[in-house]
């Protein structure tokens, strides 16, 4: 916890809640992004999170972002938890923080659910495809959010985004990356206009359920939000079925379907019976979704080399950038 001050979140705590007492805290293992912790206040309890120490990226990390889109959508059908307090100042933590409710439930990260029924592990999926279909539902405007982001021309301001972030790396160079970079701007769709929520990162192991129904009660890990299209967050959801359970817990290569799992035809045909008139799904969005995680692990293999990952895994999955690399251009050339 060398990165927290616990004598200083104390004492901003208590000036929130001057009728408790007594700070314990415990480091939420994984994630890779913003720094997490479980904390309880007298008979409080919540959740912190902060940016981390050390140089970061511009806009990476971003928890003002996160606190904005939770407050937003607390009067929505998605499920998100209760956001509390901001505190943008560096003098208190470091860095900004914000904290939110603490939930009890499920989080599942290895995406073949080996502890579940078949009978459950498809409703679950269901569930996750349908969540995502409400997230897109809600209109930005409507929340709150008309300028979260830019909106129109979303897949060609990310590419061009996520592609200066690989080239600002201090990473060995990926072959396999390279390649993608000049593929996915030649096979990008026409833009149709279609403007949605985008959570970002929209998988398994950011949705927490119940603790015994198949039913998602909170939407973690908003960094990467913004308006965007709602055929990323798809993409990004279906990766399970293009990425190995030893790729961040994918199914391929698994016994998936015998053990209940739901094809991707039939996630993303969930998906689609409750969402928006969306446009359909096609290899360019699965291998975006494939590139920008790529990306993503380049920048935890910069952080870990400079010491400031959020993880003691970060070392361990720096490999993962090329993999993933490998699965996105597995991807275009799929018949899928």
């Amino acid at each position: 916890m060398s990165d927290l001050d616990l004598a200083a979140l104390e004492a901003w705590l208590a000036h929130k809640l001057p009728d408790e007492s007594g700070l314990s805290v415990e480091r939420i293992s994984g994630g890779q992004s913003n720094p997490t912790w479980f904390v309880t206040f007298g008979t409080v309890r919540l959740v912190l999170r902060k940016k981390p120490p050390g140089p970061i990226l511009k806009g990476a990390h971003a928890v003002e972002r996160e606190f904005r889109v939770l407050k937003a959508l607390e009067a929505t059908d998605v499920p998100v938890p209760k956001a509390l307090w901001l505190e943008e100042a560096d003098s208190h933590l470091g860095t900004p923080f914000y904290l939110m409710e603490r939930l009890e439930g499920r989080v599942f990260s290895d995406c073949t659910l080996p502890s579940l029924t078949p009978e459950e592990r498809r409703d679950i999926y269901l569930e996750m495809a349908r969540t995502l279909a409400r997230l897109h539902a809600v209109r930005p405007e409507a929340v709150g959010l008309q300028d979260f982001g830019r909106p129109g021309n979303y897949f060609e301001r990310q590419i061009g985004r996520w592609s200066k972030q690989y080239q600002e790396s201090t990473s060995p160079r990926i072959a396999a990356l390279d390649e993608l970079i000049a593929w996915l701007p030649s096979h990008m769709p026409p833009d149709d206009g279609a403007v949605s929520i985008a959570h970002g990162d929209f998988r398994l192991g950011n949705l927490m359920f119940h603790p015994s129904e198949p039913r998602v009660i909170a939407v973690l890990d908003w960094e990467l939000s913004t308006l965007g299209h709602p055929l990323a967050d798809l993409g990004f959801a279906v990766m399970p079925w293009h990425t190995s359970p030893d790729e961040y817990g994918g199914i391929l290569g698994t016994e998936w379907a015998a053990a209940g799992i739901p094809s991707r035809d039939d996630f993303v045909a969930e998906y689609y019976a409750h969402a928006r008139p969306t446009a359909p799904l096609t290899p360019f969005h699965v291998a975006f979704a494939l590139f920008r995680f790529a990306v993503i692990f380049v920048g935890i293999a910069d952080r870990a080399r400079a010491g400031n990952a959020a993880s003691e895994e970060a070392g361990s999955l720096a490999p993962l950038a090329e993999r993933f690399a490998v699965r996105a251009l597995e991807a275009t050339r799929a018949a899928i």
